[in-house]
């Protein structure tokens, strides 16, 4: 159906609409003159005729479309399909105009571009001057041949430089979400990717999604849709012009760098799935292009397998992402170091970033000033951290990606800022007439919903007295409470879907909330507080020991000697080396710099938290070379409770005095279990008394 921009516009309100609209309600629907829209209505009955439909206009009226239910549908279902692209629009020309000019090569005259985005040749002459700034960043020129047109000079590599550049710059993530994943057999008729999309014009780009589409490899399955889009139209630009013959052969050093790369051999079989798909030969160049982008692209999750990624291991690459931490905020850094999302995260970022890097890729970051002016604390610690990052690579880190990093670093602060949250028991009231039949069995119910959040009692309606009410913090009844002073939530004995979420809900408040004694006197609840903090201490302090292992013993072997130390349960013994295995895997904790190994998780393996130092018998280095020649090991274990904030600053607080005071060491070192004991007290009484000021 051939139709303008603007009258596709004009359809699709009055099919929305589906009544009588003055025209010049329909020109301010649309945003343009009364006069612009007469002047396209004047050629819509042709439109029309294969849709069995009619143009009507009545004046003083207004205007509207006339037909079955059934053939306006039809109408309104291709005008959605088509491509939305306003003539109007000149931001959004410019940008196909690039993107004509990035994947058509060649000499081509001013009509030409004229008559694909329907306007003037003046216009288009003013749009490659709007543009030609952005082509030579990436070291494209435009020479104006007069009688013959325009050409855009440059080397492929360029080219593609600048294709990835838009590409980033460019990506429609929110109009992804319908169609990433689809296989290519769904996409005819749909504006697959966006007005990008149609800009192909041609069935290149389903083919592409075709081949990839089909691929098992978790490097292509597990990308992230933007980066999953970015390669489709990488790929689908390049096979338009290699079809044309417009690629020519390039030998680079850094493509001969890439051959020996897992990463090539993938790229080596999608080049053979589109040589097979479009029955072409696919220069050599090409190969090493789309490996260039596959270790570019991000993932949505990373696994390692031992492999190299631009030369650093993976130690190399946590060894690396500790010092960014500890440049990002030393405070803070032993609690980010344990938020496990957060390291996978920057790993798994960490790895395209480098490549973009080590090979001047640009990327854009849209939301990068919001962050500065929003976050602007965390923006500048973030800086701190990418000098750590310019001085393992040796390359210059731009503003873009520092503000990547700030994504991670920030969400990392969030989530210890949550944690840092009291978060409490909520404690509940479940009533019934008696207290014995319908509220016993919503009490069973709800223990298995919602477990650790809530503390319940069962209660009788004659059971509520003052004193009950005093120290519950909300009610749930299944029968009506009158009193006006309490919180009850009213529900059904059977606790449907609608309750639950209630129920949810009034706990969420509650939890983040002091207890009502709490809030009848603050000085009460610090003393509580101080009191838990005491007793913390004060358990650290009398069952913290010293044990020796053997020297010629494995590190797997030396964590399951620590859970038989810490527990005589079987059951929680694998707990415990459970996760101290999982730490150890996120980022080994053996610092041979200092010469001592640091063991620390959260497990619920142990009742209390427990600090040991553990030594070898013969007072020299392990023998085991994982050790890395240290002979002192110290052991931190937190429980999984109410306590467990309170734990991780006492234990944190410790582990700053490791790398602070080098007494520390010396004296843990020797395995004097009174002098070790005495040293702690020193530390922790002056932790609590600094805790002590805070509160004053």
């Amino acid at each position: 159906m051939s139709l303008t921009p603007r009258l596709r516009q004009i359809l699709q309100v009055m099919l929305q609409e589906g009544e009588v609209l003055p025209v010049k309600e329909l020109a301010s629907r649309i945003g343009v003159s009364k006069r612009t829209v007469q002047r396209e209505l004047e050629h819509i009955t042709s439109s029309l005729n294969p849709y069995h439909l009619t143009f009507e206009t009545k004046t003083g009226s207004g205007v509207w479309l006339s037909g079955s239910a059934e053939d306006k549908s039809r109408l309104l279902q291709e005008l959605q399909g088509m491509d939305s692209y306003d003539v109007g629009n000149r931001e959004e020309r410019r940008k196909r105009l690039i993107l004509e000019i990035l994947k058509e090569k060649g000499l081509k005259k001013l009509f030409y571009y004229a008559s694909q985005f329907q306007v003037s040749e003046a216009t288009i002459s003013s749009d490659l001057e709007a543009i030609e700034g952005w082509l030579r960043e990436y070291q494209l020129i435009v020479t104006r041949k007069p009688g013959s047109g325009i050409e855009v000079n440059g080397t492929e590599k360029c080219y593609r430089r600048a294709i990835r550049a838009f590409i980033e710059e460019n990506i429609d993530t929110h109009i992804l979400q319908e169609f990433y994943g689809v296989k290519a057999d769904t996409l005819e008729g749909n504006a697959v990717f966006g007005s990008v999309g149609q800009i192909l014009r041609d069935d290149i780009l389903k083919r592409v999604v075709n081949c990839l589409s089909g691929m098992k490899d978790e490097r292509v399955r597990y990308l992230t849709e933007s980066s999953y889009l970015g390669l489709v139209l990488h790929i689908s630009i390049a096979m338009s012009r290699i079809l044309k013959g417009e690629i020519m052969e390039q030998k680079d050093n850094w493509s001969s760098d890439l051959q020996r790369d897992d990463d090539y051999c993938l790229a080596e079989e999608i080049v053979e799935r589109l040589q097979e798909e479009f029955k072409t030969e696919i220069p050599d160049i090409e190969t090493a292009y789309i490996c260039l982008h596959l270790k570019g692209a991000k993932h949505q999750g990373i696994k390692w397998n031992g492999q190299k990624t631009i030369e650093m291991e993976r130690k190399e690459l946590l060894d690396l992402i500790n010092e960014m931490i500890n440049a990002y905020d030393r405070e803070y850094a032993f609690a980010i170091k344990q938020d496990d999302e957060f390291i996978q995260g920057l790993l798994a970022h960490l790895q395209p970033t480098f490549v973009r890097l080590a090979y001047d890729m640009k990327i854009s970051n849209p939301v990068l000033e919001e962050i500065k002016q929003s976050y602007p604390e965390i923006f500048e610690k973030s800086r701190c951290a990418a000098v750590v990052l310019e001085q393992w690579l040796g390359k210059p880190i731009p503003e873009t990606e520092v503000g990547f990093l700030a994504i991670h670093f920030g969400a990392a602060q969030v989530r210890l800022e949550r944690k840092q949250e009291h978060i409490r028991q909520v404690s509940v009231g479940v009533v019934c007439a008696s207290g014995i039949g319908i509220s016993r069995l919503m009490l069973s119910k709800l223990e298995r919903i919602f477990r650790e959040s809530i503390q319940m009692e069962a209660y009788g309606q004659n059971d509520i007295t003052p004193y009950v009410a005093s120290k519950v913090d909300f009610f749930i009844s299944s029968i009506p409470l009158r009193s006006l002073e309490m919180d009850v939530i009213q529900v059904n004995p059977l606790l449907n879907s609608e309750d639950i979420e209630k129920i949810r809900q009034k706990i969420l408040y509650y939890e983040r909330m002091p207890s009502k004694q709490q809030r009848e006197t603050g000085f009460t609840a610090e003393l509580e507080q101080i009191n838990i903090l005491a007793m913390q201490i004060k358990t650290i302090l009398r069952y913290m020991e010293v044990f020796r292992v053997s020297n010629d013993i494995s590190f797997e072997e030396l964590i399951v000697a620590i859970s038989e130390k810490m527990s005589p349960y079987r059951d929680r013994q694998v707990m415990i080396q459970e996760d101290l295995e999982k730490r150890e895997k996120l980022g080994s904790q053996i610092f041979a710099e200092f010469g001592f190994a640091l063991l620390h998780t959260r497990t619920k393996g142990v009742v209390r938290p427990t600090f040991s130092v553990c030594l070898a018998k013969e007072q020299e280095a392990f023998y085991d070379p994982y050790f890395k020649g240290i002979s002192l090991v110290l052991i931190m274990l937190i429980p999984v409770d109410a306590n467990i904030q309170v734990n991780s600053e006492i234990f944190g607080s410790i582990s700053s005095a490791l790398i602070e005071d080098y007494q520390f060491l010396d004296i843990m070192g020797k395995g004097d279990q009174q002098k070790i004991r005495e040293l702690l007290s020193k530390h922790l009484k002056k932790f609590f008394n600094q805790y002590l000021s805070k509160i004053q």
